[in-house]
């Protein structure tokens, strides 16, 4: 790894020198400005990993500073220089991200011990860096994430298949990442330099579809008011991604199989025939080969479609991908909303795993989304951030009908006799009344209830924690 690079801001022209040459003489790329004005100008201009700034300058003081370059670029390091007098600042300086400080007189060497500690842990935190996208680069593909051997065989599949022009059919549930699917195969295709047009069949009826898939003449129709090419034509020479394929009508089918055999069509209302130089990728929802049996689709087009069939297993399928999905979305929605967020406590974790998540991937990125929005920074994701509502009965409190957790995947199914809650669920909730019990009778006393559990206090305080409970009366026995 080659020296960070630093900026230098003071405004004391022998010292600003000084460090300069201090600095180039072991390695380092030194910049150096002599205002706060010249030092926001350049960190408008480039990222530096290091910052070197004097608390007192003319223009911008170095607070300002080092809010602009955390708020830029949060990796970046500060160091303060600071006088006798203003250590209280220097401190403060440390509490907005500041690395560390260094007060006026200095000696050289003060300094390059200091640059040194910082320059080992930037080092450290990009070989970090390295090895989790290594360790992700094995489990992933085009960003979709896998380490469940289902997964690993689809993701070995898709790079395959990617490198050819057959046509693709993509089977999944609502929220698997299809859509990313087809954005993998063409990003790694021989067309990616061509476009991508994509076309929710579901969201168009039948008489729009085939317009909008096939373009059509001016008049050709009520509302034609000139003419209008369709996603085969801006698809040329690239990929045609084609959303719930299933739900294409008849009249559509027959046309779309013309396409498949003969690489041709008419725009509605036309005579010209178009050539079609596109490769098409589908995706459904459905069980083609029973919509078949049914009469719904055409056999014929199915066997065109189906050439190569990638087949996404839910996320209740590969609970092991589950926590690795949900950390790289905290990661991704962290730096998106600029809050840093530590990993997910225990609670989270346990929650996630026993969840169903009927919406998969895409309900799990929501649910870690709002955790982040809801979070507090440098704090742990709680359980109850992932659906949003602290009353939630996983932590202590009332079924919600808005939650999630709720309605679906971990209070059981609805049968015969009403909601069925899971063992873990009762075990729980028993549990919970049982604690509230012992601590009503001893007037919410902590330390007495323990005794009465057989519990340490601080067991007790864990569970108290995780089930919502609140401490006694004015906070007594709180850890």
């Amino acid at each position: 790894m080659k020296p960070p690079s630093v900026l230098i801001i003071d405004d004391e022209p022998l010292m600003r020198l000084s460090m300069l040459d201090a600095l180039k003489a072991v390695g380092y790329e030194v910049h150096a400005a002599s205002t706060g004005h010249e030092g926001l100008a350049m960190l408008n201009q480039e990222t530096f990993e290091i910052v070197i700034t004097d608390l007192r300058l003319p223009g911008s003081d170095g607070l300002d500073l080092l809010q602009v370059c955390k708020q830029r670029a949060s990796r970046t390091e500060v160091i303060v220089i600071t006088a006798h007098g203003s250590v209280e600042t220097a401190v403060e300086a440390m509490r907005r991200g500041a690395y560390d400080y260094i007060t006026k007189p200095f000696s050289m060497e003060e300094l390059l011990l200091i640059v040194d500690r910082v320059t080992k842990v930037l080092t450290l935190r990009q070989e970090n860096l390295q090895l989790r996208e290594e360790l992700e680069g094995k489990f992933s593909f085009e960003g979709i994430l896998g380490k469940n051997d289902r997964m690993r065989e689809v993701l070995e599949k898709i790079k395959l298949v990617s490198a050819t022009d057959s046509t693709v059919l993509i089977v999944g549930e609502s929220g698997t990442g299809k859509e990313l699917v087809a954005n993998a195969i063409h990003r790694n295709s021989p067309r990616r330099d061509d476009a991508l047009v994509k076309v929710s069949c579901a969201a168009l009826p039948e008489t729009l579809l085939e317009a909008e898939l096939f373009g059509h003449e001016k008049g050709a129709f009520t509302g034609a008011l000139r003419q209008r090419r369709g996603r085969f034509e801006l698809a040329h020479k690239g990929t045609l991604f084609l959303d719930e394929i299933g739900e294409i009508s008849p009249v559509v089918q027959v046309k779309l199989l013309r396409v498949l055999q003969e690489r041709q069509f008419e725009r509605v209302g036309g005579n010209e025939t178009i050539e079609a130089d596109v490769r098409l990728v589908c995706a459904t929802q459905k069980d083609l080969k029973k919509e078949v049996q049914q009469g719904r689709f055409r056999e014929d087009l199915y066997y065109r479609l189906n050439v190569v069939q990638v087949m996404l297993p839910s996320l209740r399928e590969r609970k092991e991908d589950v926590l690795v999905i949900a950390e790289h979305v905290l990661r991704t929605r962290c730096a998106r909303m600029n809050k840093a967020l530590k990993a997910f406590s225990q609670g989270a974790q346990e929650l996630l795993l026993r969840y169903s998540f009927p919406g998969n991937v895409r309900e799990l990125e929501n649910m870690v989304e709002r955790a982040v929005a809801l979070g507090r920074p440098n704090e742990e994701v709680q359980a109850w951030g992932l659906c949003g509502f602290p009353s939630c009965p996983y932590l202590g409190g009332t079924p919600q009908d808005a939650c999630g957790f709720c309605s679906e995947g971990l209070t059981g199914r609805k049968g015969r006799g009403g909601t069925v809650d899971s063992l873990a669920v009762a075990r729980e909730q028993f549990e919970r009344q049982y604690i509230l019990s012992a601590l009503g009778r001893v007037q919410g006393s902590r330390t007495e209830a323990s005794k009465i559990l057989g519990l340490s206090r601080k067991a007790l305080w864990e569970k108290c924690k995780r089930y919502g409970i609140p401490p006694g009366k004015n906070g007594q026995d709180e850890e």
